[in-house]
């Protein structure tokens, strides 16, 4: 079980992705036409500095939904490594069961 700490710090950044979402794709489109004179350029390079470090999509990290481990998420189910196994075991993945050979 990952401490409820990192849980709640990545819900928190999930929410600021969203809030600044519209806001961040506004600047980046103005940033990279190449019909912006420099100062709008640099204006809106200023701005999009200014925004909150955690509105950014890449610095949130995927976690289970049952646990919140960070580590060996696999991105099919949403689950970590372990919860998936006993997922497949109980037969609740369409499609995939445990090798054997």
């Amino acid at each position: 079980m990952a401490k409820t700490s990192m849980v709640q710090r990545e819900i928190k950044r999930s929410a600021l992705v969203r809030k600044h979402k519209s806001n961040r794709e506004k600047l980046r489109v103005l940033i990279s036409s190449p019909h912006t004179g420099d100062e709008d350029r640099i204006n809106a390079e200023h701005q999009l500095q200014k925004l909150p470090r955690d509105s950014s999509y890449c610095r949130q990290r995927n976690r289970c939904r049952q646990c919140g481990r960070s580590r060996a998420y696999n991105r099919l189910t949403g689950l970590c490594r372990i919860h998936m196994r006993s997922a497949v075991m109980n037969g609740l993945v369409p499609g995939m069961h445990k090798a054997s050979w």
